[in-house]
């Protein structure tokens, strides 16, 4: 491996609600959504203490995320055309790589759940649509009306986007703006070729390394608002939005096309199988070499108690917590003085031709390790 050998960590959560912010986004909201992610850590942590496996933690965290409809997951999920809403999310167990995925839900209510019977109740991995709707309904899952799901905010997210004629990722993003100097994009961001709105999707997605060193990861998400009915994002695809193995465990959000195409949750686990890169090196690589023109973000976990995050857009809605008492929210790329903190860079050091691609990175190692960090505005506390 490049870098320091570390040793194992202990446990160690990530959490997010999206890749891709608003730099005008209201200090209210920004505030909201750093209480969503510290309760949720605080869950997890709780369950962590308590001995749960890491499936169990990222699976209990992210149903809290759904059941919140700050983010764009369970109720808060974005429409589609037709106003309706579609659901997706997977779960992936690292020590056997067990997964299971669904698609296309439009009453259930944690779908997070529902991806973990699939891995646990059946022989298949992904379940979409009628059939997924069929499964849950035998195992009992709780489900509700469509309309649970859809919110006032995403019905005049839905009008704007149909007025606009285009796919719209959140109407509070200023569509010639970038973080860090707020310097006008040269060209239109486009998704397969095709022109789109500047984009901040908030799915949300969890992973854990528990105390046994085992990895698991969850992801979950409604996708694109005014999408087509019937299209399906990364977040469900194992490899692109979800990945565990016995090594590390990844959760993707971001521009779904872009990820798929560059399988980015597995990329990571790739990268420090075969070239011996460590976590925060293998986040650094992907970030910056996988995306092609694509915006997008992830956490990880490696089975050694580091934890890291990386993206390419304005911000990312984060969170992480370790065993030896470190916890931190964050939202933007500015900068802290953090007990983890070893060395700082940025791309432009040794990148500076990329100005409209800087690469923003989170990396926590146990105190023991060396690491890249960079931070965003926080909330940071130790944990009692």
């Amino acid at each position: 491996m490049t870098g320091r050998e570390i040793k194992m960590g202990g446990w160690a959560i990530a959490v997010h609600g999206g890749a891709g912010v608003d730099p005008n986004l209201p200090n209210e909201r920004q505030e909201e959504a750093k209480r969503l992610l510290t309760r949720c850590l605080d869950i997890g942590i709780s369950a962590l203490r308590s001995n749960l496996s890491a499936i169990d933690v990222v699976e209990l965290v992210v149903r809290e995320l759904e059941t919140d409809p700050l983010f764009n997951s369970g109720r808060g999920s974005a429409l589609t055309e037709k106003g309706t809403v579609e659901m997706e999310a997977s779960i992936m167990d690292g020590p056997k790589r067990r997964c299971g995925a669904v698609s296309g839900l439009t009453t259930v209510k944690n779908p997070i759940s529902l991806a973990r019977l699939v891995m646990d109740k059946t022989p298949h991995s992904y379940l979409g649509f009628a059939g997924a709707e069929e499964f849950a309904r035998k195992q009992g899952v709780e489900l509700v009306d469509n309309e649970y799901f859809i919110t006032e905010d995403n019905v005049g997210m839905l009008k704007l986007a149909k007025e606009a004629n285009s796919i719209l990722f959140d109407y509070r993003i200023p569509t010639l703006t970038t973080c860090g100097g707020g310097a006008a994009m040269e060209n239109q961001l486009q998704m397969n070729g095709l022109p789109i709105s500047l984009y901040a999707p908030e799915t949300v997605g969890c992973v854990v390394v528990d105390k046994q060193g085992h990895c698991a990861a969850a992801t979950s998400t409604g996708g694109l608002m005014n999408k087509m009915t019937g299209r399906i994002g990364d977040s469900p695809l194992i490899g692109s939005g979800t990945y565990a193995c016995d090594l590390v465990a990844v959760s993707c959000t971001g521009e779904g096309e872009a990820i798929i195409r560059s399988t980015l949750a597995r990329e990571v686990a790739a990268v420090m199988e075969y070239k011996g890169l460590n976590l925060h090196g293998a986040v650094d690589y992907v970030i910056k070499t996988r995306l092609d023109e694509g915006k997008a973000g992830l956490i990880a976990v490696s089975k050694n108690g580091e934890v890291a995050c990386g993206f390419n857009t304005t911000g990312m809605f984060r969170g992480c917590a370790t065993e030896d008492g470190f916890l931190e929210v964050g939202v933007w790329e500015k900068h802290s003085n953090c007990p983890y903190e070893k060395t700082h860079r940025t791309d432009h050091d040794d990148d500076k031709e990329n100005t409209n691609s800087q690469r923003r990175r989170t990396h926590y190692t146990p105190k023991d390790g060396n690491s890249n960090q960079e931070h965003g505005d926080k909330i940071k506390k130790p944990i009692t």
